[in-house]
């Protein structure tokens, strides 16, 4: 996820608090290899993340030293893997992912020039190809050629996972509909990494990504976003963060709880907590830099207040002065209350029966009250 703008397609998800700790990594256990104490990451300074190591001697031996597959798992199978790269910090690569990246017959790349300082890394020598947003409808039939014939094609992004916010879905697509193998390889995602530690509820949560250029669509989408329960996730470039906060401000609420997730996983990374109000007010004056992702929180469900009897009363007479028949008022009031109709029922007989005499029992559609 790097400085790109895909159309936002939110996604939404929904588990107990045991299945999102399956999902995220586990945490970091040091151990006595210094091979991988001695990676080192550059600062991000540019829209791209720079890879750099103080010794490219241990990065080839780390990659020199995978684990071969057991024997009863047997080489790597043909089809499209999907390889989740680092967002920012070289060690935030599974051996299983550099395992692939080294087997595979070709590695699909958003930007080879950048993905290639990750190979180069790790001592990767296999050939890249260029897949991006803009070349992924005349590249996919090639591709599609080369599953077909057996090889491994691994798909990588800039960071991240593959797919999420970055070029990937459609060949996905192409690939199940021909019944061609796509394994996934899981690697970090800003969003998921960014929930993780942003102190709102992950036991539901809708993710949005990048909002749409136009006006009319984000606030289309926005206004849904602003309405529900679950932590909203968006992806925001850092130059359009201040349009964004005024935006949600209106639409959510300057009391909303938010967080603002910036270069994750790197060395100036940030986490700001506060409201959608403070957060317009804290960067009004400057612009931040790097990768953004800004968590909202769902809105909070208003207890429902059940109307008073002489509420009750004051609707029943305005629908009876309209013409309505008393059981048909009492349907109606009950319809737009959390009030049983028995009760309303008997409000009504008691206020309205003996001035609409014997109406209500003669009504055919008089309910059918529960004992």
């Amino acid at each position: 996820m790097l400085s790109r703008r895909l159309p936002f397609t939110a996604v939404s998800f929904s588990w107990g608090r045991s299945g999102l700790s399956n999902l995220l990594p586990s945490q970091t256990v040091q151990t006595a290899q210094p091979s991988l104490h001695s990676l080192s990451v550059c600062p991000n300074k540019a829209s791209k993340i720079p890879f750099c190591s103080s010794s490219p001697q241990i990065s080839a031996e780390l990659t020199d030293s995978i684990p071969q597959p057991p024997s009863k798992q047997g080489p790597i199978e043909p089809g499209l893997y999907l390889v989740g790269t680092p967002i920012g910090n070289l060690e935030d690569i599974t051996l299983r992912a550099l395992r692939v990246l080294k087997s595979a017959h070709v590695i699909l790349s958003e930007d080879t020039r950048h993905s290639g300082k990750l190979l180069h890394h790790y001592s990767i020598k296999t050939p890249l190809l260029s897949y991006h947003k803009f070349n992924e409808a005349q590249r996919g039939q090639t591709v599609l050629k080369r599953l077909k014939e057996g090889e491994i094609v691994a798909l990588i992004s800039d960071a991240g996972m593959p797919g999420i916010s970055d070029p990937g879905t459609e060949l996905v697509k192409l690939c199940v509909d021909e019944n061609i193998p796509v394994i996934p390889i899981p690697g970090p995602s800003a969003f998921v990494a960014a929930l993780s530690a942003s102190g709102l509820s992950t036991d539901e949560f809708t993710f949005v990504g990048f909002l749409s250029k136009h006006a009319g669509s984000r606030r289309e989408r926005l206004t849904v976003s602003a309405n529900e329960a679950t932590t909203q996730i968006f992806y925001v470039p850092p130059h359009k963060l201040h349009q964004f906060l005024e935006e949600t401000s209106s639409l959510f609420g300057v009391s909303r709880k938010c967080v603002i997730a910036r270069e994750i996983t790197k060395i100036h990374e940030e986490f700001w907590r506060g409201t959608l109000g403070e957060a317009e007010e804290a960067y009004s004056t400057h612009q931040p830099k790097g990768e953004i992702t800004v968590l909202i929180e769902g809105k909070e469900d208003s207890p429902v207040v059940a109307p008073s009897e002489s509420q009750l009363e004051d609707e029943l007479r305005d629908l009876i002065s309209s013409g309505h028949s008393l059981s048909t008022a009492v349907k109606l009031v009950a319809d737009r209350t959390s009030v049983r109709r028995k009760t309303i029922y008997s409000i009504a007989l008691k206020k309205f029966g003996k001035q609409l005499g014997s109406q209500s029992d003669a009504d055919p559609c008089k309910p059918q009250l529960d004992e």
